[in-house]
């Protein structure tokens, strides 16, 4: 599993809130949501950042459990998630080893931006899991594979767009020791994996919305994709400096393209 910078993670997390399916926790509300406090786990928590864009949006005092490997993140997570009706406790560790026994009495499992890291067997494992504590689990922003430059000017598309999309895909499809990521791939795994066990999947897209008021995030985003893209295919390595900043001068105005996803347990 990867680990990130603080600084990445908040310099993401206005378009992260920004773009979450607020539909889909709109129909989690609706739900009953099993005892209280409600207990939340929250894996791959990061700066939990979504866990400071959820706790308003849920009914009554929490209980959260944030999880993650590393204890940095986790402790900058724990500080700035308490808060009146709010507890936190932190789990450092491996999270795609978490079993049904280890959910057991929670009311909701969360994550954001974790899929698309994770095997097809820790998904299935996963699905396992909340499927077996019969607890809802809400998983956000999981890249689709799609991006669009300049969406209000399809005509400034250019044939380099699909060749580094392509490369870019395939690095997040990558085997990293041993693990064979998901990538792209992932909501829709996910998906088969809640469904095979009898579950309710709702789908919604998060896409990220970068113009001139996320020029920072969108730079920083367009050189780590363009980078990631160049590490797939080496033959890219030559047309990479030009074509970033091709895409640099212009803004860049992209929407980078994401799947939520609520399952809930029948």
């Amino acid at each position: 599993m990867s680990t990130f910078a603080p600084e990445w993670l908040a310099l993401r997390e206005k378009a992260d809130a920004d773009a979450r399916a607020v539909d889909l926790v709109d129909r989690l509300r609706k739900i009953h949501l099993n005892r209280t406090p409600l207990v939340v786990r929250d894996l791959g928590c990061g700066t939990g950042s979504l866990g400071r864009w959820l706790t308003g949006r849920l009914d009554g005092p929490q209980h959260w459990v944030l999880h993650d490997r590393d204890p940095r993140l986790l402790g900058i997570a724990a500080a700035s998630m308490s808060g009146p009706g709010v507890t936190v406790e932190t789990r450092e560790g491996d999270l795609t080893a978490l079993t049904a026994a280890d959910l057991a009495g929670t009311s909701l499992v969360t994550a954001s931006a974790l899929l698309d890291l994770l095997t097809a067997d820790e998904v299935d494992a996963l699905a396992e899991a909340c499927v077996g504590a019969g607890c809802p689990a809400l998983l956000t922003l999981s890249v689709a594979g799609r991006v669009e430059f300049d969406p209000a000017e399809p005509l400034n598309a250019e044939p380099a767009d699909a060749e580094f999309e392509a490369a870019f895909n395939a690095h997040q499809r990558r085997v990293v020791a041993g693990r064979r990521l998901l990538g792209p791939d992932a909501a829709e795994a996910t998906v088969e994996a809640f469904e095979r066990r009898g579950a309710e999947v709702t789908t919604s897209p998060s896409p990220w919305r970068l113009g001139p008021d996320q020029a920072a995030l969108a730079g920083e985003w367009l050189r780590g994709w363009v980078g990631a893209a160049v590490e797939q295919e080496p033959r890219l390595a030559a047309e990479a400096p030009a074509y970033l900043q091709r895409k640099l001068d212009h803004g860049p105005r992209v929407v980078v393209h994401h799947t939520d996803l609520l399952a809930i347990p029948r």
